[in-house]
């Protein structure tokens, strides 16, 4: 039986990243992760996940697109699993540079200007703060 929070890292791989690359996964669980460590957001992976913007808008758009949720893809699903277990285990060291935000390669948030680009991993690229980082807890 799979813990909370590691079934909520392995649904945002799967919803965010399952057509990436292994690295593009690993790198949308480390911001996961990096914003669990970080004093601005919940400390706890699954209130990360879920964290809504608005009573529509979400962190992450899967949780709040009115879509099923369920994996429908047998094997992305099982390597979604992986990967978390590999990130909340700290098997996979953060590569992203203590990234907590990114965006796939087809987008411009306004938010991307204002922030320090650490790299691109499959096709979404990465992004952490200029100033105060890192804020740990």
């Amino acid at each position: 039986m799979m813990g909370t929070a590691l079934l909520c890292l392995a649904m945002n791989v799967y919803h965010e990243a399952r057509g990436e690359t292994m690295t593009g996964q690993y790198a949308v669980a480390h911001v996961v992760m990096n914003r669990v460590e970080d004093r601005r957001w919940p400390n706890d992976v699954c209130k990360v996940v879920k964290q809504r913007k608005s009573k529509t808008k979400c962190q992450f758009s899967w949780w709040c697109d009115g879509k099923s949720d369920r994996p429908k893809e047998e094997y992305a699903w099982y390597y979604a699993q992986m990967i978390a277990t590999d990130v909340i285990k700290g098997n996979v060291p953060d590569f992203t540079g203590g990234s907590t935000h990114y965006h796939a390669s087809n987008v411009k948030p306004y938010w991307a200007d204002k922030m320090l680009y650490q790299g691109d991993f499959g096709t979404h690229y990465f992004f952490r703060e200029y100033a105060n980082f890192p804020l740990t807890k």
